[in-house]
């Protein structure tokens, strides 16, 4: 199926599967974490605010409009949903959005300046642009802050600052965003930072 057919109800079956396999490397405990997919006419498929992400139906994923407003009268999208609609303005390319909280992408963004450099890794081949694992690698960075919004714009500004963006942040002690041009390339990103991210803590335990 192309993206130009991209229905809502194919859209969710790809969420629910995202979240069944972030779901079996523990990087969605409890509530945490969400999903999205931009359907072609621009309207985004999303997880619903609450529940476990290995354990989404149908009724898990609901729809919201560019701006995050749901397109059904009692829905409730995730309070952090403006910051997938923000990657979605800022990125044309990129169609779907994964939110998880490993304990690697916590402990390491705890510890973390504005970024966190990886380089040497084999995997960073999974990022655009990059043929080779001889590269430098930085990964923002950024504060927490429960006004989205605000979040949102402090990103924004950090990508204009950038002459090359990686497809992924990380919030300070809460979570990593990644992105791609479908689900299938998202997942591919998100599971090498994550093993990446993992190396990294690894590393840093081992030579305390």
């Amino acid at each position: 199926m192309s993206r130009d057919d991209l229905s809502f109800a194919a859209a969710s079956t790809a969420i629910i599967e995202a979240g069944q396999r972030m779901d079996a490397f523990h990087w969605v405990p409890a509530t945490a974490g969400n999903i999205s997919i931009r359907l072609p006419d621009g309207r985004i498929a999303i997880t619903r605010s609450g529940g476990h992400k290995g354990f989404l139906g149908p009724e898990g994923v609901i729809e919201v409009d560019a701006t995050g407003r749901p397109a059904r009268a009692g829905d409730k999208a995730s309070a952090e949903t403006g910051l997938h609609c923000g990657i979605y303005r800022r990125f044309p390319g990129a169609n779907a959005v994964l939110h998880g909280h490993s304990l690697a992408n916590t402990v390491l963004s705890r510890a973390a300046g504005a970024s966190i450099s990886l380089s040497g890794y084999e995997l960073l081949k999974a990022f655009p642009g990059l043929p080779t694992h001889a590269a430098l690698v930085e990964v923002p960075v950024f504060d927490n802050d429960q006004d989205i919004e605000r979040l949102q714009s402090t990103v924004d500004a950090r990508w204009n600052m950038l002459s090359t963006v990686v497809p992924g942040y990380l919030i300070r002690g809460h979570g990593i965003y990644v992105w791609g041009p479908d689900m299938p390339t998202a997942r591919l990103r998100l599971e090498a930072l994550e093993f990446m991210l993992a190396c990294e803590l690894e590393e840093r335990r081992l030579t305390r």
